[in-house]
């Protein structure tokens, strides 16, 4: 599980936050996670993976068979992912449906 401000981790691009954006969001994480958490205690299989920035929940992405950082968000309204794939810094936001990097 990332641990949020970790100055040793990877920084997330907020450049352009949402209103969900708060002092306790997750700002740095290590990429790449060593899965989706919720595949690998299925068996399942994973594309790419997301990274809740409110509790640093690793999970698939919607190009994924389970979805389950979309489910992620519907089951806790956690708004806010990054991708967990190396080289990428992005940040979105479910419940606005809107990229937060400029």
């Amino acid at each position: 599980m990332a641990k949020p401000h970790d100055h040793s981790e990877i920084n997330v691009d907020l450049s352009a936050p949402c209103a969900h954006v708060r002092p306790d969001t997750i700002t740095h994480v290590h990429r790449p996670p060593p899965g989706c958490e919720d595949c690998m205690k299925i068996g399942g299989q994973w594309v790419h993976l997301r990274i809740c920035l409110t509790c640093g929940h690793q999970a698939c992405c919607d190009s994924s068979p389970n979805r389950h950082a979309t489910a992620h968000f519907k089951a806790t309204k956690h708004p806010i992912v990054t991708s967990g794939e190396v080289g990428e810094t992005w940040a979105w936001c479910y419940a606005d449906e809107q990229a937060l990097s400029s």
